[in-house]
């Protein structure tokens, strides 16, 4: 076998996300093997008809291509295994639907995960191993940085800039910028189920409500 594709993760985004890796395989009139990559084996099993092993046994076997999309929730964890795979010179691999919409001038760097009916309009730049999970939209002029996660049902409005590692919740909207004045949600911020963001959110905090506001620790 020449070529070996794998969904690193098992649990409930690794599983979502293989029959859409299935499908681009299939679509592209490649032949070849997907596998999940699980760390928790210790021997390998079957998952969803899917071969599953541990990283050592993907990085073992004979394969002279190998591609991996990284599915897996916690962007801290996508940029560990990330490095892990550049260090192994092991290519990411990014995922889309086959009904996504992307429009004109569209940027997406390596390792994204693209969930059915997400839609990505114009002039937009998104960084590595970004993760748009079902009815998700990045509308036009955003730019998104690295190991951003977008939960079911975002509403990325136009003008936002999204710093790396930040992490959208489901059903969250996020009010339009201006192009002289973009929203901005900072490095690792956090916006809640439900949220409505209407104004620039810091870097590592959390908002929830509408209007969004910070969640003060207790």
């Amino acid at each position: 076998m020449t070529e070996l594709y794998a969904v690193y993760g098992a649990s409930g985004c690794g599983r979502s996300l293989m029959p859409v890796a299935r499908s681009q395989l299939k679509r592209s009139g490649i032949d070849a093997e997907i596998v999940f990559i699980d760390d928790s084996l210790s021997a390998e099993a079957m998952i969803n008809s899917h071969r599953a092993m541990n990283y050592a046994a993907f990085k073992a076997h004979p394969a002279v291509k190998k591609q991996v999309l990284i599915a897996i929730a916690n962007s801290q964890v996508r940029e560990k295994i990330s490095m892990q795979l550049e260090q192994d010179a092991i290519e990411l691999w990014s995922v889309q639907a086959d009904n996504v919409v992307l429009m004109d001038q569209v940027e997406i760097a390596e390792g994204a995960a693209l969930s059915p009916f997400v839609s990505i309009t114009s002039n937009i730049k998104i960084g590595k191993c970004f993760h748009a999970n079902l009815y998700s939209y990045v509308e036009h002029d955003c730019v998104i940085g690295d190991f951003v996660t977008f939960a079911p049902g975002v509403k990325c409005n136009g003008n936002i800039h999204i710093e790396d590692h930040a992490y959208i919740g489901t059903g969250a909207v996020i009010k339009q910028g201006t192009p002289d004045q973009p929203l901005v949600i900072g490095r690792g911020a956090i916006v809640g189920m439900g949220a409505v963001v209407t104004k620039s959110v810091p870097a590592g905090v959390t908002v929830v409500g509408n209007p969004a506001r910070i969640l003060e620790k207790k």
